[in-house]
C-alpha cells in the first residue's frame, strides 16, 4: 500500500506505525514533514518549507490559526510537488492540530484521510479555570475557542478521525465524535516491563542514588508545570519527607513552558523552591531534568510510588510507561488520569489539587507494602490489556484497511499513474468504534531509545 504521512515534526506520533509497516514489508511510504534532522530508513522524507512566523497586525486570538493556514498553503505545495513526480498515495495520515491537512484534498481528490484529533479546547469541564490558583479573565474566552478553528475545518472535511483516549473523545462536540474511532496507543510491553531485581540493588542515576532499604518516589512530566500537577507534589513534599526519613524522591522534566502560562518570573521550579523550599531536603528531593529513556524506565521500575497529576487534558505518555512496568501509581482525580488509574485496583486516585491528601495518600502507600505489590500487579494486567503496542497497531492496521478498502496483505508491484489509479470510494463519516483489548500476536518492531517524554 501506498502511504503519505503528514506531520509538521517528522515522525511525530507515527514512529512505531512506521516502523511496523517497514517491518511489514512492501509498503511505499513517503512523510511530508518541515526540515528537521530525523531520518528513518526506508521512509522517503519530503519536507515543505516551513512557514513564517505570524505578523503582530494580526489579531492575538487569530495568530494560530493565521500559523495553521500558513503551514496549510506550505502543505499544498510540498504535496504538489509529490503527486508530480508520480506519487499517489491510496491513504494520508496526519495530525490535524497543525493545518496541514486542510488542502490536501485539492491535491488528492478522493483519497482518504485519518487524521489525529488531540483535543478541542472549551472554557468549562477540561483545562480552563479548572485550577482556582490561575483563573483565566473571561475576556480571554474567545481565545480559547478561536483555538478550534483548525480543528472545525479538519472535522468539516468529512474525513476519518482518530484519537487516543475515550476522554480526549468526549471532549469533541456529540455531532463530530461519530466521525472519530479510538485507537488506543500502546507501549512496548517487552521494554517497558517490571524488574523487580533493581530493588534489591543500589539504583545509582546521576545524583539520585536510591538503596534497597529506602523508598523511591517519582514524577515526571516534560516540563514541571502547574498542568501537570508539580505545584501540587511540591506543596505535598515537606509532610513526606517529615514522616518518611528513607524517601528519596526523583522528579524528573525540565525547567520550560509545555503547556499553560509561565510564572511572572523564572521558573515553576524556582517558584516552588522559594514557597516551600525550607521543608525540601535537597540531598533526598533530586531534580533530574530531561533524563536518558533507559534511566527514565528504570526509575519507574525502581518506584515505590509514581505520582502522576494532570489537568484535565492530554494524557502523558508516562502514565502509560509507569503502570506498564507495574509501578504502584498515585493519580489524580480528573478524567484524563481516572481512565487509567481506578482507585484500589490499578492504582489509588487522590485529589488533583490537594497537596494534604496527596501527601497521605503517599504514606499509605509507602507503609501497605501488600497493597502497593497488588496494585503494581494490576496495573502491570491493565496495560497488557489495554495499552499493548502491538495489539494498538494491529487495530490502527485493521482501521487502514476497513478505510482504503485494501489489504496490507496486497503488496504493490509497480507505482500506478494517476490516470490509471482506481477510482476511490466516495467519503463518509466513521461511526464511533473503540479499540479491542484483545492483544495481537503480531510482532512489532521494538523502538530505539530515546527520551523521556511525558
Amino acid at each position: 500500500m501506498r502511504f503519505l504521512f503528514v506531520h509538521q515534526n517528522f515522525p511525530g506520533q507515527y514512529l512505531h506505525l512506521v516502523r511496523h509497516l517497514l517491518a511489514d514489508g512492501g509498503h511505499d511510504i513517503v512523510f511530508m514533514t518541515e526540515p528537521n534532522q530525523n531520518e528513518i530508513p526506508g521512509v522517503r522524507k519530503v519536507t515543505y518549507a516551513r512557514p513564517p512566523a505570524t505578523h503582530q497586525a494580526v489579531f492575538p486570538s487569530a495568530r494560530e490559526f493565521d500559523v495553521a493556514m500558513r503551514r496549510a498553503e506550505s502543505a499544498y505545495h510540498g504535496a504538489k510537488q509529490i503527486k508530480a513526480l508520480g506519487f499517489e498515495p491510496d491513504i494520508i495520515l496526519g495530525h490535524h492540530g497543525w493545518g496541514e491537512l486542510l488542502n490536501l484534498p485539492d491535491i488528492y481528490p478522493g483519497v482518504p484521510i485519518l487524521g489525529y484529533f488531540e483535543f478541542y479546547y472549551r472554557i468549562d469541564g477540561t483545562d480552563v479555570n479548572f485550577d482556582p490558583e490561575f483563573p483565566m479573565a473571561p475576556e480571554r474566552f474567545g481565545a480559547v475557542r478561536a483555538k478550534n478553528g483548525v480543528n472545525h475545518l479538519a472535522i468539516g472535511l468529512e474525513q476519518y478521525g482518530q484519537t487516543p483516549t475515550e476522554w480526549q473523545w468526549s471532549t469533541y462536540p456529540a455531532w463530530a465524535r461519530s466521525r472519530m474511532s479510538i485507537i488506543r496507543e500502546g507501549v512496548d510491553l517487552q521494554l517497558c516491563a517490571p524488574k523487580p531485581a533493581l530493588r534489591q540493588q543500589t539504583l545509582t542515576i546521576g545524583k539520585l542514588s536510591v538503596t534497597p532499604k529506602q523508598k523511591l518516589i517519582t514524577f515526571v512530566a516534560r516540563n514541571l508545570e502547574p498542568y501537570r500537577g508539580f505545584h501540587v507534589l511540591m506543596r505535598a513534599l515537606p509532610a513526606i519527607l517529615a514522616a518518611r526519613k528513607d524517601v528519596v524522591v526523583s522528579i524528573v522534566g525540565g525547567d520550560e513552558i509545555s503547556y499553560g502560562a509561565p510564572p511572572a518570573q523564572g521558573n515553576w521550579r524556582n517558584v516552588m523552591m522559594q514557597e516551600v523550599g525550607a521543608g525540601i531536603d535537597l540531598s533526598r528531593v533530586r531534580f533530574m531534568g530531561k533524563v536518558a529513556y533507559g534511566d527514565h524506565l528504570q526509575l519507574l521500575q525502581r518506584s515505590d510510588a509514581h505520582i502522576y497529576l494532570s489537568y484535565p487534558f492530554v494524557a502523558s505518555w508516562s502514565l502509560r510507561e509507569a503502570l506498564a512496568v507495574g509501578a504502584p501509581v498515585i493519580g489524580g482525580d480528573t478524567a484524563t488520569v481516572t481512565e487509567f488509574v481506578k482507585h484500589g485496583e490499578t492504582g489509588l486516585v487522590a485529589p488533583t489539587l490537594d497537596p494534604a491528601s496527596l501527601a497521605r495518600t503517599v504514606l499509605g502507600l509507602l507503609e501497605d507494602r501488600k497493597l502497593a505489590q497488588r496494585l503494581g500487579a494490576n496495573a502491570r494486567k491493565f496495560a497488557e490489556a489495554t495499552l499493548d503496542l502491538n495489539a494498538y497497531l494491529a487495530y490502527y492496521c485493521q482501521e487502514i484497511e476497513r478505510i482504503t478498502g485494501k489489504s496490507l496483505a496486497d503488496k504493490p508491484s509497480a507505482r500506478p499513474s494517476a490516470s490509471s489509479r482506481a477510482a476511490p470510494t466516495a467519503k463518509r463519516p466513521v461511526k464511533s468504534r473503540v479499540q479491542p483489548a484483545t492483544p495481537s500476536t503480531a510482532p512489532a518492531p521494538r523502538p530505539k531509545q530515546r527520551r523521556a517524554r511525558p
